[in-house]
């Protein structure tokens, strides 16, 4: 697995230009950029809810509910190749494969709880918003996965259940239990996991999170910013990584002003791995079983700035590959 990727979103107008720069600066494992800042259609929440059939989306990106007790969980769901809500995703497998690229790349799909209570925000009851978000990401990932699976033949894919709406769980006034956010969540990894082009099926939140609840979804890749919210959650994370899961360590926000050095994220991390340590995770599972990434997109940041926490990612990226092989000599040694 490479040791360095990005979250997904890329502040890019040009897609062109945006597929160019994920393959550079990220050439183990490319994250397929989505571009809201080119067409609001390829926002996190427009995205997932194009094809639905009943939601339109506004012009500011908004989900539309045209007839909020119509909606059919069970009408079929269209994941529409040609629309601006996906030219990010149609240039980029242009771009790679024009390319030569071979290896894995990594993409991300709305999850459905996310999506579920973006439609609940819309008026949608709470069991047809979940019923129906449940339905369209499914037929999205299939669809999507066969897309990636057409363009680049033969390439692995890494995909990502992005889930910012797992923090509503830990609310009083959620909509929905745990076990039932948990159930959603993980009702998206099985379909991942059931296309076949797939390598590793995966969630991710930039935000705060109940993260023993996040593995009990089943991932076998989690996302999450570098921080003590994981600590809580260090048992869970032990047993997972036992059990061969992989961690994308969100080591360089996207929230502030970066440092102008990469050590000082490499140094939060390590703080971070060592207080897990003595929580009783393997130190060495720790440092081989991880990547490293932004902590969330760069959407909001301008191209240079962009450029700048890739290339952070991937001086920290080096730092963990150096570690990772540094342990596994000693363990064998």
């Amino acid at each position: 697995m490479a040791a360095s990727t990005a979250v997904g979103s890329l502040p890019h107008t040009d897609p062109v230009d945006a597929a160019r720069f994920v393959l550079r600066l990220l050439p183990d494992l490319p994250a397929i950029p989505s571009l809201p800042r080119r067409s609001r259609r390829e926002g996190m929440l427009a995205q997932g809810a194009v094809g639905i059939a009943g939601v339109a989306i506004g012009a500011s990106g908004a989900l539309l509910v045209v007839d909020p007790h119509g909606l059919d969980p069970d009408a079929p769901v269209l994941t529409p190749l040609d629309d601006d809500a996906f030219c990010g995703l149609r240039t980029f497998l242009v771009e790679a494969e024009a390319a030569g690229h071979r290896g894995a790349v990594k993409w991300q799909v709305t999850g459905p709880l996310t999506l579920g209570l973006a439609l609940i925000r819309a008026g949608v009851t709470t069991e047809t918003a979940f019923a129906v978000a449940a339905s369209a990401v499914h037929r999205r990932i299939v669809d999507l996965a066969a897309a990636v699976a057409a363009g680049l033949p033969g390439c692995d894919q890494v995909v990502v259940v992005d889930e910012p709406g797992l923090g509503v769980v830990l609310r009083d006034e959620a909509p929905l239990g745990r076990d039932e956010a948990a159930d959603l969540v993980s009702g998206a990894l099985a379909s991942i996991e059931g296309s076949g082009s797939v390598a590793v099926a995966g969630v991710h939140c930039c935000g705060e999170a109940d993260w023993g609840l996040v593995l009990a979804c089943g991932p076998q890749l989690l996302s999450l910013p570098v921080g003590p919210g994981v600590l809580p959650s260090a048992t869970a994370l032990g047993r997972y990584l036992d059990g061969g899961g992989l961690v994308a360590w969100g080591a360089v926000p996207t929230d502030r002003p970066l440092s102008a050095q990469a050590d000082r994220y490499w140094h939060d991390l390590v703080a971070l791995w060592c207080e897990l340590v003595r929580s009783g995770v393997d130190p060495i599972r720790l440092r081989t079983q991880a990547l490293v990434t932004p902590a969330c997109g760069l959407a909001h940041h301008d191209v240079d700035q962009a450029a700048r926490v890739l290339e952070l990612v991937a001086e920290v990226g080096t730092k963990m590959a150096t570690q990772a092989v540094a342990a596994t000599m000693n363990l064998g040694g």
